[in-house]
């Protein structure tokens, strides 16, 4: 049968991914596929970080090339984890190198070449520990909820406050020492005295640094303190695959870590299935990011958060500041304040207006008093769109 050219457009249109061929004309390119469209979702402008839930960060052109490329061929992965772990090891000059399902993947597998190294019985029994040593040490100010990934292998944390308490609790039972960086200050176990009371005791240390990059140089660093296991989040700041992460350190654990890891079968990491896709995003979005000139992509990050504070102070009674996160999400970031009674607008209402406008914006999350604002996840021109926007908000109250 045929059909007009008008009801033929018409028709593609209506197709789930094709509607872009709708808008070609003679001799041009076809419209980027707008999948979050076809499924009724709204985009949004992300002024809040690098969080997972809002999808971690964008990967870079360099990056999605490696991650196409991958796709379109086969592989042993077994072969593509030494190969990759290799490469990255050498970028970073540490010992050994793993790409993990992300940073808990880092951390399951981390505890599980702790627990049942390279013994082929032990790695199928897990997480019945039953026989090995299955005794996690954290500090009581360290747990969190990733945690869950170190219990996932059957272990049980044992947690302490003092040196005193971690040396008497070490035992033959002892598999792990777990540091949770971000919360570093909140510890009376400082970061390196840590790493030396894990020499001292010949337990294994792993410090969870996921989100702590920049600066760059944490990829050694605690490594050089002494840690034998330190875990990075891929799709952060590195802005690699979201489902990829780094766990970097001694090679008899790494290569331990990546017995216990899928491809294996029978493996309590085998549901930690990193691909190929993202084994070479990781690799490749790493690559690109050593080599990024650091100091001009802060200043960048600084005048952004300039612009959004000269968009805001124009309100009667905004208050900014500048601040940066000590540790996790270590990047210039805005705090933006005014009083609520006198301006009849709460931040929880700011937030909501924001969230539910076009275009949908998000800030930073679970801020007590008034609003903060991230910039580093934001795209160039982003900042003037969130500061007229919060602009415009407390302007109308």
């Amino acid at each position: 049968m045929f059909l007009p050219r008008r009801t033929f457009v018409q028709f593609l249109a209506a197709l789930p991914g094709l509607g872009s061929l709708a808008n070609l004309a003679p001799g041009a390119e076809p419209m980027p596929r707008n999948v979050y469209k076809e499924l009724g979702l709204r985009p949004l402008i992300n002024a809040a970080g690098t969080y997972t839930f809002l999808g971690g960060s964008l990967m870079a052109p360099e990056t999605i090339e490696a991650v196409n490329a991958a796709a379109r061929q086969f592989v042993n992965l077994l072969e593509l984890h030494e190969a990759v772990g290799k490469k990255i090891a050498q970028l970073l000059g540490c010992e050994a190198a793993l790409v993990t399902d992300g940073a808990a993947s880092a951390l399951t597998l981390a505890t599980a070449a702790c627990v049942a190294g390279k013994d082929a019985e032990k790695i199928r029994r897990l997480p019945d520990t039953t026989g090995m040593k299955n005794e996690v040490i954290i500090q009581k100010a360290h747990r969190y909820g990733y945690d869950h990934a170190v219990r996932n292998v059957g272990v049980r944390m044992i947690e302490v406050e003092s040196k005193q308490d971690l040396e008497r609790a070490a035992n033959a039972r002892t598999a792990m020492m777990l540091f949770f960086n971000d919360y570093g200050p909140q510890g009376q176990i400082k970061v390196e005295e840590f790493a030396q009371l894990g020499k001292k005791l010949n337990v294994p240390t792993m410090n969870d640094a996921a989100a702590d990059v920049p600066p760059v140089d944490n990829f050694t660093r605690f490594l050089k303190m002494g840690y034998d296991l330190v875990c990075f989040s891929g799709g952060k700041s590195i802005r690699g695959p979201q489902a990829a992460g780094l766990l970097l350190g001694r090679k008899d654990l790494i290569e331990a870590a990546a017995l216990n890891n899928n491809p294996h079968t029978d493996a309590v990491g085998r549901t930690n299935k990193a691909g190929k896709e993202e084994i070479v995003g990781m690799w490749a979005a790493l690559d690109r990011f050593l080599k990024l000139d650091h100091k001009a992509v802060w200043n960048e990050w600084e005048k952004r958060v300039q612009t959004i504070a000269a968009l805001v102070g124009e309100v009667k009674g905004v208050k900014t500041e500048k601040f940066v996160p000590p540790i996790a999400n270590h990047s210039p970031h805005l705090r933006i304040n005014w009083d609520e009674k006198d301006s009849g607008v709460t931040a929880e209402e700011v937030v909501k207006q924001l969230r539910e406008g076009a275009p949908r914006i998000e800030v930073r999350p679970g801020v007590a008093t008034g609003l903060e604002v991230a910039v580093w996840m934001l795209e160039p021109g982003e900042e003037q769109i969130v500061g007229k926007r919060i602009r415009e908000i407390l302007h109308k109250k």
